[in-house]
């Protein structure tokens, strides 16, 4: 399987800032997938971060930016 591209050229691709709202250095976060939940039931749901370099079967063409 040839991947055709990854995250940072996704649509869903989200990389100025983290969940921690600092930048990141070549990571971000995925806002395809729903955000994740924590272990503690007060605490708030985190998007997955993903690095710039990293890339999903989501992809594809017609969501490419």
């Amino acid at each position: 399987m040839t991947r055709t591209s990854n995250c940072n050229a996704c649509t869903y691709y989200e990389d100025h800032v983290a969940n921690l709202a600092k930048v990141e250095e070549d990571s971000g976060l995925c806002r395809y997938n729903p955000p994740v939940t924590q272990l503690e039931p007060d605490a708030p749901g985190l998007w997955p971060v993903v690095s710039a370099s990293d890339w999903c079967g989501h992809f594809s063409e017609a969501h490419a930016s």
